[in-house]
């Protein structure tokens, strides 16, 4: 469904990714695992027209996206849902979700796929009303979500999605990334947490000073003894 083809990406002067290539296949989800500043936002940024590569290709369902702007890339299926769920504090939960459907392909289905979101997240159609600055943290996170849901995707991008949330919202947030993938939407997912991602991730890429130094099955790279050492502090 989505493949990245060798590319380099700089920021300004700065290379920031060197000959990264991955796939993404329909109906899976993959994890990217690297340290802070290993070109993880970078990468996703490249993905979806935040920046553009100086070399290599980005396609999407075999079109080549990595010349198009980004509201281009949303209108043909795929989705980023940011780290830090930079949502709008002073619309409502409702207005917020709803800025997730301003494609034209899925704005005339907005209220029926408003209706879907509030299936997944229920606290939110209790909350349609109210301000999105005075929801709790795991709330706004659902927001985010649910945001980057009305665009009906076929590619979602998650950007630490558990960052400053309880352990038990955590697992309620991965629990619904996995019905995500059931429904038949692709998750590229980068996540702190590396020991929960790879145990729900069917395949990982893990990211090194803007290099793709390891890939593979997440349940082999959970053996691995870099992983074990680096990310799981075995």
């Amino acid at each position: 469904m989505l493949e990245v083809s060798n590319i380099d990406t700089f920021y300004g002067k700065i290379q920031a990714l060197w000959g990264v290539s991955l796939k993404i296949d329909e109906a899976e989800i993959v994890a990217l695992v690297g340290a802070n500043g290993a070109g993880k936002t970078t990468l996703l940024n490249t993905i979806s027209g935040l920046l553009h590569p100086v070399s290599g290709t980005v396609e999407f369902l075999d079109k080549r996206i990595d010349g198009l702007k980004s509201h281009a890339i949303v209108e043909l299926g795929i989705s980023h849902i940011p780290q830090g769920r930079k949502l709008f504090p002073d619309m409502s939960v409702r207005e917020n979700l709803e800025m997730g459907a301003y494609a034209k392909r899925v704005w005339k289905h907005r209220q029926e796929t408003l209706d879907k979101v509030y299936e997944i997240f229920p606290i939110l159609k209790e909350r349609q009303g109210q301000l999105a600055r005075t929801l709790s943290g795991g709330e706004q996170q659902m927001v985010a979500m649910g945001r980057g849901l009305m665009s009906r995707p076929r590619l979602c991008i998650i950007d630490e999605p558990s960052s400053g949330l309880a352990p038990l919202l955590v697992d309620e947030i991965f629990r619904i990334i996995q019905g995500l993938r059931d429904q038949g939407i692709g998750i590229f997912l980068i996540e702190q947490n590396v020991q929960q991602t790879l145990e729900i991730a069917d395949r990982a890429y893990v990211l090194e000073n803007g290099r793709v130094t390891l890939a593979g099955e997440s349940k082999k790279l959970l053996q691995e003894e870099l992983i074990r050492k680096a990310y799981l502090g075995l």
